[in-house]
């Protein structure tokens, strides 16, 4: 049978006829029932029968489920393992998306290039930076000052001098507390509620080349370079330096019951006791700097392996675990020479030291959300979050940039 090309096209349109009613076939026999007086319709067939109607709707609107197909939900099968850590890993990420305070302020965006970054010039060579909830302070290095930028605007609002190679910050007790990179090392203190002016000195006897810096309610941890774990204690101020297992520490955090710290030499992360001896130590990438903790994961950037090492450091309700083990080593994602991380309360920002840029990986599941660029040669380096913005210490710039 000789099949003309009128007949042919006279078959197409006829099977395109049919799939357009089956679709529609499919919407009209979607579930639609009554939740809290609102009349609701789903993409499911299957659900109404159930007697769960309402409670499947608020799953699916709430991204929880997206059904086994498009148009069922099979309420009655068996849920396997990897589709219950697929509910729970978009619950977290829903509460994460819609309780944060980008959120509530419809803060949605990210900066798409390096013009879209707010800068505020502050000290030289500009190290680490933390949010006290309201303003910034910046460590810079290189003029030995420390500068106040408020969140709003990203105006300098003031600067303190006297911080001899101020390095590292923590905000803690009303207080901005900050080392000074030098050997032996030293700890300053700034009251925000006076007038800017030099630095308070609370002690120049912790150990050599202190950089990252830590509260753990009660007493100041600093990781010093030259090879120590210093512990301060306040009013007055006493000194205990460990130096034991350790070859070059640089990062630090406290994670609500331990303080860990990052050895760059060793390329490790180390669990300390309370009096500073190791209780556990992980291998990561190489030479990790400032780690980050998101409430459940350590994440380590390891500037010598272009990676970023996931330390699982609690479990699902927030205990601490009694060994904390490598949940992933990420790479790609405009990694480049990685140094600091920081945590908005959704998302993980790392910045790129070589690269001059930052990565973004969702938090929740490890999802990389891309890099972007801060500006060719402007070496970010610091990093943090005051729960709307990333602030990032650009050095050779001189500057905090609002990402």
């Amino acid at each position: 049978m000789k099949i003309t090309q009128s007949y042919a096209l006279r078959i197409v349109i006829l099977i395109s006829l049919m799939a357009s009613l089956t679709v529609l076939s499919s919407k009209m026999k979607a579930d639609t029932g009554s939740c809290g007086g609102v009349t609701i319709t789903l993409p499911f067939t299957d659900v109404m029968a159930s007697g769960f109607f309402c409670q499947i709707a608020s799953a699916y609107f709430s991204g929880l489920t997206i059904g086994t197909t498009a148009t069922t939900y099979s309420p009655v099968n068996n849920v396997t393992r990897e589709q219950m850590a697929a509910f729970i890993t978009r619950t977290m990420d829903q509460s994460l998306k819609r309780g944060s305070r980008r959120a509530a302020l419809d803060q949605f965006w990210t900066p798409a290039n390096a013009s879209g970054i707010g800068l505020t010039t502050v000290g030289s060579i500009p190290q680490l930076v933390k949010s006290d909830g309201a303003d910034l302070w910046v460590a810079n290095v290189g003029g030995s000052t420390v500068s106040r930028v408020r969140a709003s605007d990203g105006k300098l609002l003031e600067t303190w001098t006297g911080a001899t190679s101020a390095y590292g910050i923590v905000a803690a007790m009303g207080s901005i507390f900050v080392t000074g990179r030098m050997s032996p090392g030293s700890l300053y203190m700034i009251d925000p509620t006076q007038a800017a002016g030099a630095v308070t000195t609370l002690t120049s006897s912790l150990g050599n080349e202190p950089q990252g810096i830590a509260f753990d309610g009660s007493r100041i941890w600093t990781a010093n370079q030259g090879g120590s774990v210093s512990i301060i204690s306040l009013n007055p101020t006493s000194v205990t330096t460990v130096s034991t297992g350790f070859i070059g520490p640089i990062g630090i955090l406290y994670d609500g019951a331990n303080i860990w710290v990052t050895d760059f030499f060793e390329s490790t992360l180390l669990k300390l006791n309370s009096d500073g001896s190791i209780a556990q130590t992980i291998t990561v990438g190489g030479l990790p700097y400032q780690p980050v903790f998101d409430g459940m994961n350590i994440w380590v950037p390891n500037s010598n392996r272009h990676s970023v090492t996931v330390v699982r450091v609690k479990d699902a309700v927030g205990n601490p675990l009694a060994t904390a083990f490598v949940l992933a080593t990420l790479r790609g994602n405009g990694l480049n020479q990685p140094a600091t991380a920081a945590f908005d309360g959704e998302r993980i920002l790392v910045t790129n030291y070589a690269g001059a840029s930052v990565s973004l990986w969702k938090a929740a599941d490890l999802t990389p959300l891309g890099s972007f660029s801060t500006g060719a040669g402007t070496q970010p380096f610091g990093a943090c979050s005051d729960g709307l913005n990333f602030w990032l210490t650009l050095r050779s710039a001189g500057q905090l940039a609002r990402f």
